[in-house]
């Protein structure tokens, strides 16, 4: 599984769709074994997704993202979990642990009613765990 976050600051970018850096993370049983960072310097939302789906990403971890760049992205099959805040490495980790959804990584506002639909983006990405085989493509 590839796992993707946006990154500013060493933090989660706040919004995903102004992000210019991506921290891209190969997992296999819950650990990683690969890791690469590149920059996003696709302005337009449909030339950021193709260049994000073309790193072959199976989730996103990121903060806030728009409706239209949200619709992009799960069209082109990439499982989503946003509204999420805080140090990539520990939110990386709680993901890994199953712990983000319990974490204190969420944003504000993704609390009471919100928190079935976080859940429902946690539960869902778990479905989509593929193995990939050979090296990391940039």
């Amino acid at each position: 599984m590839r796992i993707a976050i946006p990154i500013w600051d060493d933090k989660i970018s706040p919004v995903l769709d102004t992000a210019s850096k991506l921290l891209v993370v190969e997992v296999e049983d819950q650990k990683e074994t690969s890791r690469f960072e590149i920059y996003l310097d696709e302005h337009e939302l449909s030339r950021r997704c193709i260049r994000i789906r073309g790193m072959d990403v199976d989730l996103l971890i990121c903060g806030a993202v728009s409706r239209p760049f949200h619709r992009m992205l799960i069209g082109s099959g990439i499982n989503i979990i946003q509204d999420i805040s805080g140090h990539p490495e520990e939110v990386l980790k709680a993901y890994l642990h199953e712990k983000l959804l319990h974490s204190g990584f969420f944003m504000p506002g993704c609390r009471g009613n919100r928190e079935r639909h976080c859940k429902n983006h946690i539960n869902g990405s778990r479905k989509h765990n593929k193995k990939r085989k050979g090296p990391i493509k940039e």
